[in-house]
């Protein structure tokens, strides 16, 4: 048995399909199981990682956790991490967590936070530390909709995407496989491509010509503030895609190396999304 948390959302729903397919017994994690509109098969269980208490009954019988932090909060992590990272470990053998290449040069960050919970917990652990989401463009969806231009900031930021279908092909290799307790995997794309020519990409997914228009960062602050709910995760998006200017985001192999297949290119994610752009 696997347990996913995380498993209504983009990447969370992938490893579940994956794990199914594979004919893994899988157990799913969600604040509503009402709402989840999970494949048939898969057993939904109500329980929250806020708090760690309601996932002690859903943790008999399981192996194998993949752990999605929903919490941006440093201090909440802090908090209710360790506890979480103890509860699964009392029962899995093996914790599979979503991290980001933050925690390894933000140590106080919710990443970083996390990640030091599950290493303390005693169970076989595996970070997967992918760069940025190609799904995370879909926040440009409202605007292509609506017209044929994009507006935000740091256009020639350059960023290797990486599909989620891809992450979630490494994370079921972690989770099924032996040789990844004590990994940390960073995860990328195949090529770096700079946020403008990423608009240029779903405008020929969709068949429309795209252009870029530059938004001042600090109207794009004000705007990710109110999005995030916390202005110092919209601070450390902006100057992350402002380093992307200077230096583009590294590219790794490591998709590759685990999954026997090249990373998919953003332009294959544009593709397969293009619907939502439509």
């Amino acid at each position: 048995m696997i347990l996913v948390t995380g498993a209504t959302g983009t990447v969370g729903r992938e490893v579940v399909s994956l794990l199914l397919a594979r004919g893994e017994q899988v157990r799913a994690v969600s604040r509503d199981p009402s709402r989840a509109d999970l494949p048939a098969g898969v057993e939904v269980v109500a329980a929250d990682l806020g708090d760690p208490a309601s996932l002690t009954p859903h943790l008999t019988g399981v192996e194998a956790v993949f752990l999605i932090w929903p919490f941006t909060d440093p201090a909440v992590a802090r908090r209710a991490a360790p506890e979480v990272a103890r509860t699964i470990a009392e029962h899995a053998s093996r914790i599979v967590y979503l991290s980001a290449p933050g925690a390894a040069d933000q140590p106080a960050s919710f990443w970083a936070e996390v990640e030091r919970a599950v290493e303390a917990s005693g169970a076989a652990w595996t970070f997967l530390r992918p760069v940025g989401f190609a799904a995370n463009t879909l926040m440009w969806a409202d605007q292509i909709r609506a017209g044929d231009v994009v507006r935000w900031p740091y256009g020639g930021a350059a960023r290797s995407l990486i599909h989620e279908r891809d992450l979630a092909e490494v994370a079921v290799a972690a989770l099924t496989s032996d040789g990844h307790a004590g990994a940390r995997y960073l995860l990328s794309g195949p090529a770096t491509l700079t946020q403008e020519d990423q608009v240029r990409a779903i405008g020929r997914a969709v068949g429309r010509e795209l252009r870029w228009s530059e938004m001042p960062v600090g109207e794009a602050r004000q705007m990710l503030s109110a999005a995030f709910g916390d202005p110092a995760f919209a601070d450390a998006a902006l100057a992350g895609w402002a380093a992307f200017v200077a230096r583009p985001e590294q590219v790794t192999d490591t998709v590759r190396r685990l999954t026997g297949h090249p990373a998919r290119t953003y332009a294959e994610w544009a593709a397969d999304h293009a619907a939502a752009f439509r």
